[in-house]
């Protein structure tokens, strides 16, 4: 697709229609599964779905993980998890601030081209609903906001972002 704006509506849909279809699986939670969430949500519109970028790319002033060390960095990130039990067992101020801190350090990284936050999305919520938690991404105040907040992180920054997990996570009790 050339257009620009048919290409954002499909992938959209696309994607949307995906997330219906992703099931919740247990760890290992690694950088092989975050591609798998990336591959079913956009395999229907981009032929690299799944696949780790392979240019550096940055947002206005934010730079992201040169390409060249994505996999490495992200095995890093996701090696800690596993040897912290996937953060089970935390209480949840302790919890809250890990997840946070990991959300942070995964959009460092981000592997793909294009659909990272969705695919983050969907990551956390597995890995939140393993540790007996939800969340409601529609408690995020406002995409203004939550850019901020992740801008802010980049910088070390992590307040404004465990404000936001700490309304968006949802307990079970």
């Amino acid at each position: 697709m050339k257009n620009q704006e048919l290409l954002s509506q499909a992938e959209k849909d696309f994607s949307e229609l995906a997330i219906s279809q992703i099931e919740y699986t247990d760890p290992p939670y690694d950088l092989n599964y975050l591609k798998s969430i990336h591959y079913q949500l956009f395999s229907d519109v981009y032929v690299w779905a799944g696949e780790l970028r392979q240019v550096d790319i940055s947002k206005g002033d934010t730079r992201f993980c040169t390409f060249s060390r994505i996999e490495i960095e992200a095995n890093k990130i996701f090696k800690n998890l596993e040897q912290q039990n996937y953060f089970q067992q935390l209480d949840q101020q302790e919890f809250t601030q890990k997840i946070s801190d990991l959300y942070c350090e995964l959009n460092i990284i981000h592997p793909f081209r294009e659909g990272n936050g969705r695919t983050q999305r969907i990551f956390f919520e597995h890995l939140l609903a393993f540790c007996g938690y939800g969340i409601d991404w529609s408690k995020v105040p406002n995409q203004e906001v939550w850019i901020e907040a992740n801008i802010a992180g980049y910088f070390c920054d992590l307040n404004n972002l465990v404000k936001i997990f700490e309304v968006c996570i949802i307990t079970h009790e």
